[in-house]
């Protein structure tokens, strides 16, 4: 093989970046962005490697790979690509940057005012609502698939911890939710924060949890082969900006939890306030009757930033009672680059290094 080039835009959303690959990829068998997806993850896996991992990524890094759609009705189709080899069926700030960068580089044709299209995710189609101005996707509004509850307040006994009180809920991945103002995780957890000088402590407790959660009360999609728990989010009815409802950070894998050995019991942050956690946490909120269709969610992110989430309506997938949300933000084009693909190159498919894994 000689050397090739992937076309690459880099953007980010709420502060969580993402790279949105838009050529030099190879023709993608499957006749389903899902069946896309499972090729990627068993055929192509180096070349999400190649491009969050170091020398060319870093930990918090995400990729998507803008494919030709199967469904007649999407302009295009994009396969999602995190760290520890995660590929989600859905992913809000992935999403939003996909739809950013597609609209802001002509790939989608943009108009002054509101744009509506659709794009196919592993999940499923996804419905955009873009509101642009200038050349400028300013926000971007995402119907999200139906989101829903496994399992609410269960106790979870975490190795090494102790017990804590966390629901299962899913919102485009599988998430462990904790509430870090319930009286039993303050014990716990020691009245920790979310905060940004906390990010340690925060990914290492939230990396254990979701572990321990998902051997305790293991769960899959309805209807698609998706396992669980693969993501945690702390959350808190206690944001810093007046013009938020919720504060929360999701912690996400970046390698793989041994209980054995203390050094892996870290994760990341998502730096934004995160699409489909926001999408789980409503769902557990509509649980709980603290929130109803038609009503708005707005959910501030470690570093500040806001999701607006809102309860479209009412949905049932695969015999599951969900909510369907919609989730709104803003997307940011930070670079455009090439990308080296050189078969000598030493660290063609990347490396890890634990000093910031």
């Amino acid at each position: 093989m000689g050397t090739r080039m992937l076309h690459v835009v880099d953007a980010h959303a709420g502060g969580e970046p993402a790279r949105v690959v838009v050529g030099g990829l190879p023709t993608i068998p499957g006749s389903t962005m899902y069946e896309k997806r499972n090729y990627f993850m068993s055929n192509l896996d180096n070349l999400r490697k190649i491009l969050i991992q170091e020398p060319r990524g870093y930990p918090c890094q995400n990729v998507n790979f803008i494919v030709p759609p199967t469904d007649e009705e999407a302009k295009f189709g994009y396969v999602i690509g995190e760290q520890a080899c995660v590929y989600p069926l859905m992913s809000g700030h992935n999403t939003i940057c996909v739809a950013t960068v597609l609209l802001e580089t002509g790939m989608v044709e943009m108009v002054e005012g509101r744009n509506d299209f659709k794009l196919e995710a592993p999940g499923g189609v996804v419905d955009i609502t873009a509101f642009c101005e200038g050349g400028k996707a300013k926000s971007i509004k995402i119907l999200n698939f139906a989101s829903f509850v496994h399992f609410l307040d269960v106790d979870v006994d975490v190795p090494h911890l102790g017990k804590v009180v966390a629901s299962v809920a899913y919102g485009g991945m599988h998430y462990a939710v904790v509430d870090v103002d319930n009286e039993v995780n303050k014990k716990t957890l020691g009245g920790l924060r979310i905060q940004p000088h906390n990010g340690r402590a925060l990914c290492r407790y939230g990396e254990m949890i979701k572990v321990a959660c998902r051997e305790q009360y293991p769960v899959k999609h309805p209807t698609l082969d998706y396992p669980g728990c693969d993501i945690l989010a702390f959350v808190s009815d206690h944001p810093t900006r007046a013009d938020a409802d919720g504060l929360n950070t999701v912690v996400m894998s970046n390698g793989a939890l041994d209980w054995a050995k203390e050094e892996t019991w870290t994760g990341m942050l998502d730096r934004s306030p995160c699409g489909s956690g926001t999408s789980a946490v409503m769902a557990v909120r509509h649980r709980r009757g603290l929130l109803k269709v038609g009503e708005g969610f707005v959910h501030e992110g470690i570093v500040g930033t806001t999701f607006k989430g809102v309860v479209e309506g009412e949905e049932e997938v695969g015999g599951v009672k969900g909510i369907r949300p919609s989730i709104e933000g803003s997307g940011w084009v930070t670079q455009f680059c090439r990308v080296v693909l050189n078969p000598n190159d030493p660290f063609l498919e990347g490396y890890t290094v634990g000093d910031i894994w």
